[in-house]
């Protein structure tokens, strides 16, 4: 090939990509537009649902104070239901997504227990205590709700704490082998005190952290001095 044959060969080819340049810098800026509306939009609906309840809640409210148009939520969200499960999702898949991954982690299950705690405490300090707090006090009446909470957050849950305390007996690690058929004792404090948050703290603060970390001296017995 000829020299003048590669130089146009890397002249059209340098112009291609200048081409794509703009292209892929506006496609970029539409998927950040979309991915900010996306959180307005759930941030929004967590507000209206935890002032209004799930079915006092209008999608057009939720719209409003997002500041879209109605028929931008349709486009992500197939109905208020939809909605609601992508808000659970965002909100705790990532911290089921790391409690699946304790399983895997070969500590003491003191340690363990202390880092599930920190995980408790992140859920207490954000807005997720409100999703949970939600589901508890919507889900008698949407049992459909209950339901996919169930399965995408409570059934992960126990099943990762139950082959972590499972391990823990095997090593005699745990006193009382009984844990393990009730994993739910482990979470017990945890659920207390979204429920004391929302409904009591402005009357006595629960010191929620030190309650779930003095549950866990309960469960395995105070640390040894050494």
């Amino acid at each position: 090939m000829s020299q003048q044959r590669q130089r146009t060969k890397a002249t059209s080819r340098s112009r291609r990509l200048n081409e794509a340049l703009p292209r892929r810098r506006r496609l970029a800026g539409r998927e950040e537009k979309s991915a900010a509306r996306r959180e307005a939009i759930l941030a929004a609906a967590l507000d209206e649902f935890s002032a209004r309840g799930f079915a006092a809640t209008w999608l057009d409210d939720v719209a409003r104070r997002a500041g879209v148009a109605k028929g931008t939520i349709y486009l992500l969200f197939a109905d208020k239901e939809a909605l609601f499960h992508d808000l659970v999702r965002t909100k705790l898949g990532p911290l089921m997504s790391s409690l699946d991954q304790m399983r895997a982690i070969d500590r003491p299950i003191r340690s363990l227990l202390e880092q599930f705690a920190d995980m408790l405490a992140s859920i207490l300090g954000t807005r997720r205590r409100e999703v949970a707090y939600l589901v508890i006090s919507e889900g008698a009446r949407f049992p459909q709700l209950a339901e996919f909470y169930y399965r995408e957050v409570i059934e992960r849950g126990m099943t990762a704490l139950r082959a972590v305390l499972e391990r823990a007996i095997d090593r005699g690690e745990i006193p009382n082998g009984a844990l393990a058929h009730f994993p739910q004792l482990v979470v017990a404090p945890g659920i207390l005190a979204i429920i004391w948050a929302s409904l009591f703290d402005r009357f006595h603060h629960l010191d929620a952290d030190a309650m779930i970390r003095t549950h866990i001296e309960i469960l395995l017995g105070q640390r040894s001095a050494s």
